[in-house]
């Protein structure tokens, strides 16, 4: 089984939280809060070298890194990333973005402002930087989906996946969606498509599966802690 060691409000967790969700495979959710240095620690280095969540461990115990690329790993074979060299290739080219144009400066404007005590103190001389990039990526974003209904194909795709995690959260780090319709419109399509899930949601526990808890995906799943955190 699949355990995945991540911070429920990082949006680059979530990302991962929802293809595993999306897709019902079986995981473990292991909470490692990075505000208070559990990736950090020696036992989570010998895991990640570069000490960053989310960190997929995979069935016999290798462990694969990079959300962006641990999305593209579960998706291979799926409904999640198309089999044609161009689709494909799109899928890659709008990951790419997000990880180059949009979440340096949406993903990071929400971390430092809404997530780490003092963050607006400690980066003010990223604010202005933060909202012009942020608004680029946005209007970009907004031209393409002004013609198409998802990202690179017409269907959910990681690539949308990877968009929606940060930018369905963008106004907690003050970026007004208001002006971009076409990007609302998309954010209503994603969290339509069957199978979606909130950042905040948990898998089930082994408890939940003994009392007949429901879940918003059908396969049992389990969570536990890192740190005594």
């Amino acid at each position: 089984m699949f355990k995945l060691h991540a911070m429920q409000s990082s949006g680059n967790c979530y990302k991962v939280l929802l293809a595993l969700a999306k897709l019902g495979v079986p995981f473990t959710l292991v909470d490692v809060d990075i505000l208070r240095g559990e990736n950090r620690t020696p036992e989570f280095l010998m895991k990640n070298p570069e000490g960053r969540v989310p960190l997929l461990q995979l069935p016999g115990g290798r462990f694969l890194a990079e959300s962006n690329a641990i999305l593209f790993y579960l998706a291979e074979g799926t409904h999640l990333l198309p089999q044609a060299p161009l689709a494909r290739a799109e899928v890659l080219r709008w990951m790419f973005f997000e990880q180059h144009s949009h979440e340096p400066a949406i993903g990071a404007a929400r971390f430092w402002l809404k997530l780490v005590r003092g963050g607006r103190e400690l980066r003010t001389h990223d604010m202005d930087r933060w909202m012009e990039d942020g608004y680029a990526a946005l209007g970009v974003m907004e031209r393409h989906l002004g013609r198409r209904r998802f990202f690179a194909e017409e269907t959910l795709t990681i690539a949308d996946i990877a968009l929606f995690a940060h930018t369905h959260v963008a106004e907690e780090g003050e970026f007004d969606l208001a002006p971009f319709p076409a990007v609302r419109n998309w954010l209503e399509r994603v969290k339509a498509d069957p199978g979606h899930v909130a950042m905040d949601w948990r898998p089930q526990t082994p408890q939940d599966v003994a009392t007949g808890a429901l879940a918003d995906v059908a396969a049992p799943l389990e969570t536990e802690k890192v740190n005594g955190a």
